[in-house]
């Protein structure tokens, strides 16, 4: 198996956002290849952490990577999205911080035969973090309707062009099934004006079938905010995001935590009940330093939201 090489993005802002506490149980429900699971349990040689994944490749690599913390360290394939299925085989109740990084590893998009990356024209249309994973890429592209591709590609790839992509996606595939990313990528700049053609063009399409492949979008508010109520008082919950559809939940997920009361303003007393569960630590998501997004190109689109449960 080739090397699992990925680089945590704004490891610093991550940890200090956590604020370790001794003793404390922390959640990483992307462990990848176990970066800033390292970092949290090197930080304070007290803590206990529980991660999940459902890459078997990055399973092995933190497991590898983080054997020195057996006792304090665990690990489940799982979706973080099924947090508390591992908090209850765990019997824990609640965690004094939680991570999420919802960003694709170097890994995956550096391995052709995962198929996550439009410049790799020999790839196979994969794009699974669980390998076992019946649902592929290229299931995605030969096998939904057009309305479904034309959906998807608005709203997942914010895609202006996804009516010209969805239909050349059709015709392309009467004649042959797509099979590589290629191909797929020869598609999509086709469908692209003259003067905005280039390999670039490409990067929406492959992102949004991706996040269809992994349903990376859905029940992700959800997640959120029950995972953020899983949180000791003053626990810190860190979410790193990659693209604006991810950051725009995890804000109005923050929001719906931190808001006071909901009742219409016309009414003379509240009637709702509802009390502020979270305090927001960073009013705007912080971003890398220059100097990582030269180290770490990576970084660049990283925006890192932290909040502390009341």
């Amino acid at each position: 198996m080739k090397a699992f090489c990925h680089k945590p993005v704004m490891l610093d802002e991550v940890i200090e956002g956590l604020a370790l506490k001794d003793g404390g149980i922390y959640f990483d429900g992307t462990v990848g290849g176990g970066g800033h699971s390292f970092a949290i349990l090197s930080g304070n040689k007290t803590v206990r952490l529980i991660a999940t994944d459902k890459d078997d490749e990055a399973i092995a690599a933190a497991s590898e990577r983080l054997k020195d913390f057996k006792n304090r360290f665990r690990i489940y394939k799982s979706d973080y999205k099924d947090f508390t299925k591992v908090f209850d085989a765990e019997n824990i109740g609640l965690v004094d911080g939680a991570l999420l990084d919802f960003g694709i590893s170097s890994h995956q998009i550096d391995t052709e035969e995962r198929g996550f990356s439009y410049l790799k024209d020999g790839a196979p249309l994969d794009m699974r973090m669980d390998t076992q994973s019946p649902l592929t890429a290229e299931v995605v592209v030969n096998e939904y309707q057009e309305s479904q591709l034309k959906r998807i590609l608005k709203e997942y790839g914010e895609e202006r062009f996804a009516p010209n992509i969805a239909a050349n996606i059709i015709k392309s595939r009467n004649k042959e099934r797509i099979r590589t990313c290629g191909e797929l990528r020869a598609i999509v700049e086709n469908s692209y004006p003259a003067r905005l053609k280039g390999v670039a063009c490409a990067r929406q399409t492959f992102q949004a079938i991706r996040i269809e492949v992994n349903h990376e979008l859905d029940g992700l508010k959800e997640c959120v905010i029950e995972l953020a109520r899983r949180l000791k008082p003053h626990g810190r919950i860190c979410i790193l995001t990659f693209h604006s559809l991810e950051d725009r939940i995890v804000k109005q997920a923050f929001k719906q935590l931190n808001e006071e009361c909901v009742c219409p303003k016309s009414f003379p007393v509240c009637v709702c009940g509802k009390k502020k569960e979270l305090e927001i630590i960073t009013k705007k998501p912080l971003v890398a330093s220059a100097e990582e997004m030269i180290t770490n190109t990576r970084s660049k689109c990283a925006k890192l939201r932290i909040a502390e449960k009341i």
